[in-house]
């Protein structure tokens, strides 16, 4: 079965920094796109960055030079380094797969980060 497990949210001040990883299991990870999708209270589920099969990487203008997503293909996990974090950053982060054979992304069950002095 195919899971994607997060891990590595907490709090943490204005202006710190967290790292976010998403182990992956069930898949074939190295032709997967992964992303990180995040959703604050009362927000839609939002891209925060994607990182292609071949390395390309996209973000959200709001995490542009903050953020940088990357992957080892040799551990089948995804991270997303956050830097100079703001109370704004507070949300649900949520771990994404794309394959391009497959109907349906898949998701991890998400984990919190929190933002706040």
């Amino acid at each position: 079965q195919v899971q994607l497990v997060e891990s590595g949210g907490g709090l943490v001040q204005p202006g710190g920094s967290l790292r976010l990883s998403c182990a992956a299991s069930g898949i074939i990870f190295r032709r997967n796109a992964m992303g990180w999708y995040r959703q604050a209270p009362g927000k839609q589920r939002e891209l925060v960055a994607v990182i292609g099969s071949g390395g390309s990487t996209n973000y959200a203008d709001s995490v542009k030079g903050r953020f940088t997503i990357s992957r080892d293909n040799t551990k089948n996990t995804v991270y997303l380094q956050m830097n100079s974090l703001k109370p704004e950053d507070t949300a649900v982060y949520y771990c994404n797969a794309n394959d391009p054979y497959a109907r349906d992304p898949y998701w991890g069950q998400g984990t919190q980060v929190t933002v706040s002095s």
